[in-house]
Order: structure tokens, then C-alpha cells, then sequence
């Protein structure tokens, strides 16, 4: 800044200097009217060059963005160059903010919560599409708007007005049933404020499944633990009074409930590695193989009480786990046999589909399930009948494994059933688990 000051007094000193020794020369030769009339043409002749120079000025100033500097010279070509630069720095800088304002709103647009900026007055100035989601609002449409005008929740408002923001406001919005939201405000730039918004219809879901399921695992585990218990408690207090047989059969009792506790705790674990556990390694499953193992078990089950069928291609393979497949298919069939009465019958079938896949059904002609059940049936511990289901050894986790299973494989699980008219398990195949063992 001294330099540029120190060359504006050197340029008007040069100046002053060559007018003042032009007018000497004036008055040497020629006399002292024609020095007046030098000092006044050198004078106005200054003064006509910058007002020259500050018009230049002005209209650059006025021109658009980018016009090229005028022309100038001396003191005024500095001015011109330090005004262009001073420019272009500020353009610079402008770019550099927009593009950083674009970043941001870009992340705020991909952000999976709902962010809302709110002025001093709890205006709406800009919100992202996750919280017009959340909320109903629309930027285009509501930005500049009181937002306790367009989220119409009482308790949203006190939350709002009541400037205790430490702790998420939770709200289940009337204008979208089945939602459930956590609101936060976090104030900044001294009177603005961010809404930030998250949905967790999901996290409560699975709040509700697992408060479910440990309830319904207690439940399961109280009551063979009870029996158990009371057996050894009876046997302790009163051993000899009790005759060999009926000791026997207290023991028996105690072992089936703890066979019963068996049964579910290993169904448990098989669930849990079904959801937890990494991908078995296809291998290639014979069909009819498996199929005869299953039957096997299915008729042990039964103790001859019900007629059997099997239909299924000698050289079909799938492609798959055969253990999950083998936990799979063998729920299905235990499940025929414990809800079909004795003398019923149970025929197991596999048939080819369009596009090379195919389907195996599992078919019984047993007490059926009503229509308002079906839907719920792979879900845990859900049962039909909990009492018949307790006294047919059932766990209540056998079709929840059952799903897991086929989702692993690409497979889907359809039922049909009618009460009284038998029940029908079928599994489709995708045509990529189908293969044909005689194939080269």
C-alpha cells in the first residue's frame, strides 16, 4: 500500500514538475501570459486525464463479469491491474464457496437421515428428500414456511418451543401410519437450528421380535424346567416311599422334557447359524437319496401309523447344502406326520417346472390349517395350536428354519391348506439348483 501511495505522489510531483518547467520556459521566451497559459492547459489537461481514467473506471465496473481491464497508463494502469486482481481473487473465492455449498448439499442429499435447516423463526430454508420423506414436505414448495405449520403433531411442536433437545423426540406422524421417526434438533450458527430425522419403524420391529422371542423361549424352557424340577424335588423328598416302577416312570417323564429342552435349544442354535453363519459350499445333492433318508425318519416318527409315498426322479441333484436341505425337507415331513392322524397319508413328490426348475411337495391329508394362519407360519414360536403342538414334541421353530433354509438356496415356499382337508408344503427350485447327475 506505501509503495502504491508513494507512486501516485511521484507520478503528480513528475507531472506538477514538467508543467511548472514548461511554464518557465514559456515565460523566458515568450513572456508570462504564455506561462499562465501553460500552467492553466498543463493543469486542465491533468485533470481531463483522470476524468478520462475514472470514466474508463466506471465503465468497466459496470461491464459484465470478465470484460477485459481498459487501456491506461501510468498511476491508473496499477489501479486497473490491482482491480483485476482483487476481482478475479473474489471470483475465485465465489467459486470455491459455491462448490463447497454444493458438496455439502450434495452429502446432505445422500444422507439416509432427513435433514431440515430452520431459521431464527423455525422457517423452513432447506431440507433434503430423506426428510421430505419422513415428514411430507417438499423444498420447492414449503421452503420459507413455519414448519409447525406443515408437521401438524402437538408433540412435535412442544418439543420444538420447549428448547430441551438433549434427548430424540420419538413421533409416529397420523399422515403416515406404521412410521415411527426420532426427531433431534441441534442448534447452531447462534439462532438456526438443523432437524434431523431418522426412521426406525425397522429398529422397533426388530425391538418387538427379539423382546418376542425371548419371552416366548423362557415361556418354552419354564415349563419341561418345572416338570423337571418338580420330579427331582419329589423323588429327593420321598425316594423310598416311592415303588421302582414309579421312580421309572417319574424318570421317564423327567427325560422326555429334558429331551423336549434338547429338541429346542438345538433348534435354536441351528436357527442362529442359519442367520449368522457364512454360506455353505454347494455341493451336488442326489434328490433321491436324501429324500429316503427323510422318509425314514418320517416313518420312525410315525411308528406305522400312516401311509407313505415317493416320487422323485433317480438322477435329479440339487445344488446346495445338504445338511440345510436334509434340516429343511425333514421339518416339512415331521410336521405332516405330527398333524395328520393316524391312517392318514403323506406323499412326498417332486415335479419339473417350465425353465428347468421344479418343485417338492409335501402332501398330507390331516387336520388342515385355516386361511387367517398361513401367513404367520414361518414365524418363530408361532403356532396353530399351541397345546397339540406341545404334545406332538414340536418347538414352535421347525418352518422359521424351514424359510431360512430355502433363502439361502433361492427358493420359494408356498403352502396350501384347508381345515379338514390336509395341508400341502411345496418348494420351488430355481432351474440353477436343478442339475441331472447322468449329465456329461
Amino acid at each position: 500500500m506505501n509503495d502504491a501511495r508513494g507512486a501516485v505522489w511521484l507520478e503528480a510531483l513528475l507531472a506538477g514538475a514538467l508543467i511548472a518547467l514548461g511554464a518557465l520556459a514559456s515565460w523566458l521566451l515568450f513572456g508570462r501570459w504564455w506561462a499562465l497559459a501553460v500552467l492553466v492547459s498543463g493543469g486542465l489537461g491533468l485533470v481531463l486525464f483522470h476524468l478520462e481514467h475514472l470514466a474508463r473506471l466506471l465503465r468497466w465496473l459496470h461491464a459484465p463479469t470478465g470484460a477485459p481491464v481498459p487501456a491506461a497508463i501510468g498511476v491508473w494502469e496499477q489501479v486497473f491491474a490491482a482491480l483485476h486482481r482483487r476481482t478475479r481473487q473474489t471470483s475465485e473465492e465465489q467459486r470455491r464457496l459455491k462448490t463447497i455449498v454444493a458438496r455439502f448439499r450434495s452429502a446432505g442429499q445422500a444422507l439416509p437421515d432427513g435433514v431440515v435447516v430452520l431459521d431464527s423463526e423455525h422457517s423452513i430454508e432447506w431440507l433434503n428428500p430423506t426428510a421430505g420423506q419422513h415428514l411430507g414436505l417438499s423444498l420447492e414448495q414449503d421452503r420459507g414456511y413455519p414448519i409447525v405449520n406443515l408437521v401438524r403433531e402437538p408433540e412435535f411442536a412442544a418439543y420444538l418451543e420447549g428448547g430441551h433437545y438433549g434427548e430424540p423426540l420419538l413421533l409416529r406422524p397420523g399422515r403416515n401410519p406404521g412410521c415411527s421417526l426420532a426427531l433431534q434438533i441441534v442448534p447452531y450458527g447462534g439462532s438456526h437450528m438443523l432437524l434431523l430425522s431418522r426412521d426406525i419403524t425397522q429398529l422397533e420391529k426388530l425391538e418387538t421380535l427379539r423382546r418376542d422371542f425371548v419371552a416366548n423361549v423362557s415361556h418354552e424352557l419354564k415349563t419341561p424346567l418345572t416338570v423337571v424340577n418338580g420330579f427331582i424335588e419329589t423323588l429327593l423328598d420321598g425316594y423310598a416311599e416311592f415303588s421302582p416302577a414309579e421312580v421309572a416312570r417319574y424318570l421317564e417323564l423327567a427325560r422326555e422334557q429334558a429331551q423336549r429342552m434338547q429338541r429346542l435349544v438345538d433348534d435354536l442354535l441351528t436357527l442362529s447359524a442359519l442367520e449368522t453363519g457364512p454360506l455353505a459350499q454347494d455341493e451336488s445333492v442326489p434328490l433321491a437319496d436324501l429324500l429316503q433318508e427323510v422318509l425314514a425318519e418320517a416313518r420312525a416318527l410315525s411308528a406305522g401309523a400312516h401311509q407313505f409315498s415317493l416320487h422323485v426322479p433317480a438322477a435329479l441333484c440339487l445344488l446346495g447344502s445338504r445338511s440345510e436341505l436334509h434340516s429343511a425337507i425333514g421339518n416339512l415331513a415331521s410336521n405332516a406326520v405330527r398333524y395328520t392322524p393316524p391312517g392318514g397319508n403323506i406323499a412326498i413328490a417332486w415335479e419339473e417346472e417350465a425353465g428347468g426348475g421344479g418343485s417338492l411337495s409335501v402332501r398330507d391329508d390331516g387336520i388342515g390349517i385355516e386361511a387367517q394362519h398361513l401367513p404367520r407360519l414361518t414365524e418363530r414360536f408361532y403356532r396353530v395350536d399351541r397345546g397339540r403342538s406341545r404334545e406332538s414334541g414340536g418347538t414352535g421353530l421347525g418352518l422359521a428354519i424351514v424359510k431360512h433354509v430355502l433363502t439361502r438356496h433361492q427358493a420359494l415356499l408356498e403352502i396350501e391348506s384347508r381345515p379338514g382337508s390336509g395341508s400341502c408344503f411345496r418348494v420351488r427350485f430355481p432351474a440353477r439348483r436343478c442339475v441331472d447327475s447322468d449329465a456329461d
